[in-house]
């Protein structure tokens, strides 16, 4: 028996197949779009076919993530919370806190020592600390997004950067350039704006190893420095931090048939053919 999760992000959608013995047997990335419906049947049928599986051999498909009531073939929809805390957990058991940087928010999620949620907090009100926020800076600087982290080790004069605000730390970064600063100065200095966001939003749920870093905030190097510095301790990171919440959702779905439930495969079909 295999099990699936499909996490519907606002900008990446993931999925992941893990076996009995919970082992990721796939995984797949995609860019989120405006048809969420179509793109989450799309992605789940490619993920199957690279492991020879259909529908009917899946014990358990568990949505998550913002869009997971876009998934007509689901057969349970979990919120992201949840999902991620589990995924985490099962890579790191000894997690305690989660920082999920993602597209267009950011969140803190914090874990008892059996690995339940006890608290958690999220930005979702703006684009601040977010991948979106970088995305735009980037823009700003003329450089890819990719480039962030990498440049940001390269810093000698960190620039201090006082707005977080999308917006207006864009006018803060093009003053700072018209002013002679370097590129990489600049990038350290917006990764430590960013940290210390994130940072003290996690603070209140109160900080203690060991923290995980997970979404597309943790494929930054900078950011991740930063935000050691922030905590005062090393930080983990997945192999792969944008499937925790799939992982989480499939390994979710495990636990369902664990206790002896079992999916509605009429109502499934039904999801499967719901636009031929």
């Amino acid at each position: 028996m295999n099990f699936a999760g499909i996490d519907i992000g606002s900008t990446m959608t993931k999925v992941v197949i893990v076996d009995e013995q919970e082992n990721i047997i796939q995984e797949l990335i995609g860019p989120t779009g405006a048809e969420h419906r179509h793109l989450a049947l799309t992605v789940m049928k490619e993920a199957l076919e690279k492991t020879g599986l259909i529908f009917e051999q899946l014990g358990f498909i568990v949505a998550t993530g913002y869009g997971r009531i876009n998934v007509p073939f689901a057969d349970k929809q979990i919120t992201e919370i949840t999902c991620h805390a589990r995924g985490v957990r099962a890579l790191f058991p000894s997690v305690r806190i989660v920082i999920d940087i993602g597209g267009q928010d950011s969140k803190g999620i914090k874990l008892n020592q059996e690995g339940r949620v006890v608290n958690f907090v999220m930005n979702d009100k703006c684009a601040a600390g977010t991948g979106r926020f970088l995305e735009v800076i980037a823009e700003t600087l003329g450089i890819e997004l990719t480039d962030l982290g990498r440049l940001s080790l390269q810093a000698e004069n960190i620039v201090q950067i006082s707005n977080t605000c999308t917006v207006f730390a864009e006018h803060e970064v093009t003053s700072r350039l018209a002013e002679g600063a370097k590129i990489p100065d600049i990038c350290a200095g917006l990764h430590e704006a960013i940290a210390g966001r994130v940072v003290n939003m996690v603070r209140t749920l109160g900080i203690e190893k060991e923290v995980v870093v997970t979404g597309g905030g943790a494929k930054n190097p900078g950011l991740v420095k930063a935000i050691e510095g922030k905590v005062g301790f090393p930080v983990l990171t997945p192999p792969e931090p944008l499937i925790t919440g799939a992982l989480g959702a499939a390994l979710t779905g495990k636990d369902l048939a664990d206790k002896g439930l079992a999916p509605d495969q009429e109502r499934r079909l039904e999801g499967v053919t719901f636009f031929k």
